[in-house]
């Protein structure tokens, strides 16, 4: 039988070999660990089939949502009929699992017996070059190996280290970390089923119980479990979610519809060192760091690129080990500044952020061997050493590494259409070559009383929208006047933000100090 192209089943172009590699050693390791009961692997029969059978002899099937910490469709009837749209009002809804008192354990003494299995023929798990994959030696194996096994290996390797549980925090992980990647890695084991979510959450909450204190979510470790829930319900919920026409929640952006900026990102050739090794990664390892992930996004969509989000989800979907249907597409909804988050000033840069972590280039270096030798006062703008240096480091940019294509440029002539007010103004310097107002957040405290965010303005007062804290949406969006002057705290997540005015100020266009704003 043909693959089916537009599936996610071995053979088809949306699976990539770094995933159906991962999934074939998960079944390997799900088969050895069935054998060990002493039951034959009859459990490989089709969950419909199994269905059918007892239907027709009368017998009622149960199947329980498992996959989940919440049913997806409880979810959504308890909030009136529609999911909710903002993490904090999910996490508010769902309150806490039924199920969490209740133990959960990864082990069985036997399976039950099934008798005769007729003239059922089972099969072993066929191998990659045996799905019509070819030339398999080329490829660079993701380190990750798949199974459930690996999965609690790699659980009890996190849980064990209480302190680590205890204080992690999701937006201070080191995304250029790859000796000792700064997550669980464990999403993938979740994607397919290696690693319940439910006992994953059980194991936290034993941690929690016996520390003094711990992280909260959204940035926890139980926080990102939260997250995976919220986006599930999200997509259970809405139609055409994986797409930006008929979305209702997703923003109607006139994305450049240009392949050659597309391909150049896909394929590690923008001429930015530190997205292109990130792309690299995602090709070798079907992994990176959830950090990396939002700087090549946001690089592809809002940031430089403007390509559509589709596009770009497409690439992950194909190249991620943990691709999953519903994450994969709400992330791209969310970094491409589509839905959920709609601060589109809010950028990674390509050329500063990963400094920020890794100075010296190391994870350049590694993924990127033509810059090697490259310095690391140049290894992030390779185009900007001198020949001589680049004579040296053995790279000679334009021939050996690309250089930045003019066309790389942020599209902000396209969202002029869409942008009103004081934003038309701002976007009007952009095209000027101004960068004045952009905003570049520092690593570490955001928001605070003593260093608190700077917003840019041309006037004495602007309207600021507060979505709760550095890429994550910790609440709904606030909205008020930030005057000149006049510090103002959030009044759900308590940031604070001070306005610098780098125009003419005055009030602004059309707006008085008394009217209000609608």
């Amino acid at each position: 039988m043909e693959p089916d192209p537009k599936a996610f089943s071995p053979g088809s172009t949306r699976a990539g070999i770094n995933r159906i590699r991962f999934l074939l050693e998960s079944l390997v390791d799900l088969d050895l660990s069935l054998k060990s009961l002493a039951r034959d692997p009859y459990y490989q029969a089709l969950d419909i089939k199994v269905k059918d059978y007892a239907s027709s002899a009368g017998i009622e099937v149960f199947s329980p949502v498992s996959h989940t910490l919440f049913n997806p469709e409880d979810i959504i009837q308890k909030n009136g009929g529609k999911p909710p749209l903002s993490y904090q009002s999910f996490v508010k809804v769902a309150g806490q699992p039924s199920w969490a008192s209740s133990p959960i354990s990864t082990t069985i003494s036997s399976l039950p017996c099934v008798g005769e299995i007729g003239s059922c023929e089972i099969s072993k798990v066929p191998t990659v070059e045996e799905l019509g994959y070819e030339d398999v030696e080329q490829y660079e194996w993701t380190p990750f190996r798949g199974g459930e096994s690996e999965a609690l290996k790699r659980l009890r390797e996190s849980i064990n280290n209480k302190e680590w549980v205890a204080n992690f925090e999701k937006p201070k992980g080191d995304p250029s970390a790859i000796v000792k990647p700064a997550t669980t890695v464990l999403s993938p084991y979740l994607k397919f089923g290696c690693l319940s979510s439910r006992y994953f959450y059980q194991c936290l909450q034993d941690v929690y119980k016996n520390v003094r204190k711990h992280t909260s979510p959204p940035v926890s470790l139980v926080g990102q479990l939260l997250w995976r829930d919220f986006f599930y319900t999200v997509a259970f919920g809405t139609p055409n979610f994986d797409q930006m026409r008929g979305n209702r929640i997703c923003k109607q952006i006139p994305w450049n519809d240009d392949n050659e900026l597309l391909a150049a990102w896909r394929e590690a050739r923008t001429g930015y060192p530190w997205i292109d090794a990130i792309m690299v990664q995602l090709r070798k390892w079907g992994w990176m760091h959830h950090l990396a992930r939002h700087c090549v996004a946001c690089f592809l969509t809002r940031g430089d690129l403007f390509v559509h989000w589709e596009k770009g989800r497409d690439v992950f979907e194909r190249l991620l080990i943990d691709s999953d249907w519903a994450i994969n597409n709400g992330n791209w909804l969310w970094l491409s500044c589509s839905s959920f988050f709609y601060q589109y000033n809010r950028i990674y840069s390509p050329l500063s952020f990963g400094k920020k972590y890794d100075p010296n280039g190391n994870y350049i270096r590694h993924f990127l061997p033509v810059l090697k030798d490259m310095p690391k006062e140049y290894i992030y703008e390779p185009w900007t050493a001198p020949l001589s240096v680049q004579t040296k480091a053995k790279c000679i940019i334009g021939r050996d590494y690309p250089k930045p294509d003019g066309a790389v440029k942020k599209r902000i002539e396209d969202v002029m259409p869409i942008a009103t007010g004081h934003e038309r103004e701002e976007l009007e310097a952009e095209l000027q070559g101004k960068d004045v107002l952009e905003i570049n957040h520092p690593v570490g405290p955001f928001g605070t009383k003593e260093a608190p965010a700077v917003v840019k303005s041309y006037y004495d007062k602007r309207i600021v929208g507060c979505p709760g804290g550095e890429g994550e949406d910790e609440h709904d969006v606030v909205w008020f006047w930030l005057e000149k002057g006049k510090p103002h705290e959030c009044p759900v997540c308590s940031q604070y933000f001070v306005l610098e005015v780098v125009g003419p100020g005055g009030p602004p266009d059309g707006h008085g100090d008394d009217e209000d704003h609608h």
